[in-house]
């Protein structure tokens, strides 16, 4: 993707085993005294694009998966501790390349803060997300618990990669300073926005984003960008951006982007639950009702957007209606992109008032499914793609040798993608995070 060390990959943070009982499966009240669980029984979508395994089974050691496969040829190992999973689909996690972390951490310090971060991760992780790659605004807290994340396997909330502050200077000197103010954070990524905000700004110019962009590479870390419109999307390849996080959303993409986009083997990031997030409390969205969303929803970030006075805010935005129009756009370039072959890589720009974290990411997989995509597809996006997108190589696919990172559904997700919302567990490195 580009010329320098990958980013670091990210594992976990110490902390109490949480192991609950399944509805018809075997208890797993604690680890064996090996280390070592079973799964067994289960319809496996190992993420690698094969056809799912039945009746498979999968040994984790110490958070790491040991073997996996079809259970005639998986040798469980004496004194496992064994978890039935019959009639049950288990998925690799989930991983959002363009998610946010950190806004509830605003105002405290120290381990409030951090703890403020890790609760967000575990929101995500409630709903499968088992890795987020935080895209702009990371601070000191979201640094601390990222670092905590490296090399341990008692992990109980979402993996997270972070970029720092967003970059925003209109010279190159001054986006060169922001980057050298990053440097303290030890980011795994940069980002910056070019994007006028639908006329009411003005664009970072190109002079500035290419010294950011060199800037980042001279750093060791990718830049990712922030994007509307497709004259920017075609430049910003161009001058060597590794990641674009938003669908190009002002007209139809053409060959010469699609060309471009697999010149430089970057990934696309769709992020259409941004757009949804402008226009859809105009009224009271459905979603208010569904157990899947209250069942974690902020019942007081909910509370403030379900007002008269906000609702005709939102009715009376230009900028909602524009951006209503604009996701159409992105849907049909989504499609396009899909059918020319780019790398798709999942995405939502969760976590800023009204994106709730987690449930977005659903509503994103239910877009996706409706621009035109298989639901093989978008697992795809989701797991294996993300993955080799944000050059993480121990998560993604249920394989040997990564984290048991995975998702227990009751109903088959490859059937509808809706089914990826009958989740009965969720783990991270082999640890079930609490729900």
């Amino acid at each position: 993707m580009f010329d320098h060390p990958p980013p670091r990959s990210i594992h976990g943070i110490a902390a109490l085993l949480l192991v609950l009982t399944l509805a018809g499966c075997a208890p797993a009240d604690a680890p064996s005294p090996d280390g070592v669980v079973a799964f067994t029984g289960m319809r496996l979508i190992d993420g690698l694009g094969g056809d799912p395994v039945g009746n498979a089974a999968m040994v984790v050691r110490d958070g790491r998966i040991e073997a996996v496969g079809p259970a005639a040829g998986v040798e469980i190992p004496e004194g496992a501790e064994q978890v039935d999973l019959s009639g049950r689909h288990v998925v690799p996690g989930l991983i959002n390349t363009h998610g946010h972390v950190g806004r509830t951490a605003g105002g405290l310090e120290g381990e409030a803060a951090d703890e403020a971060v890790r609760n967000e991760l575990r929101l995500y992780a409630a709903y499968g997300v088992t890795t987020v790659n935080s895209l702009g605004g990371g601070t000191e807290p979201s640094m601390r618990v990222r670092d905590a994340n490296n090399d341990d396997s008692g992990l109980t909330h979402a993996r997270l990669l972070m970029a720092g502050p967003v970059l925003t200077g209109s010279t190159a000197e001054e986006v060169r300073a922001e980057v050298a103010d990053n440097a303290r954070l030890n980011p795994d990524w940069l980002k910056l926005r070019v994007d006028d905000n639908l006329g009411a700004s003005t664009k970072m110019p190109p002079e500035a984003y290419r010294a950011a962009i060199d800037a980042a590479h001279e750093m060791g870390v990718g830049l990712a960008a922030h994007l509307f419109y497709l004259d920017d999307g075609k430049d910003l390849l161009r001058s060597g951006a590794d990641f674009l996080a938003h669908s190009v959303r002002d007209v139809p993409i053409d060959q010469e982007f699609i060309d471009l986009i697999a010149e430089a083997g970057v990934c696309y990031c769709p992020t259409l639950t941004r757009e949804v997030s402008t226009f859809i409390y105009r009224e009271q969205p459905d979603f208010f009702f569904d157990d899947f969303f209250t069942r974690h929803a902020n019942a007081e970030e909910v509370a403030g957007l379900d007002q008269e006075d906000r609702r005709r805010s939102f009715l009376e935005s230009r900028s909602a209606a524009l951006y209503e129009e604009a996701l159409d756009v992105a849907l049909d370039n989504l499609k396009a992109a899909s059918d020319a072959g780019v790398t798709l890589s999942f995405g939502t720009d969760t976590g800023p008032v009204g994106r709730f974290q987690g449930f977005f990411e659903h509503m994103e997989m239910e877009i996706m499914a409706n621009a035109g995509l298989t639901p093989a597809q978008i697992l795809a996006t989701a797991t294996r793609d993300a993955a080799a997108c944000l050059e993480l190589d121990d998560v993604g696919t249920l394989e040997s040798g990564k984290w048991a990172d995975f998702i227990v559904v009751a109903e088959d997700p490859l059937a509808d993608i809706m089914n990826m919302r009958s989740i009965e567990s969720v783990w991270i490195a082999g640890n079930q995070v609490e729900r």
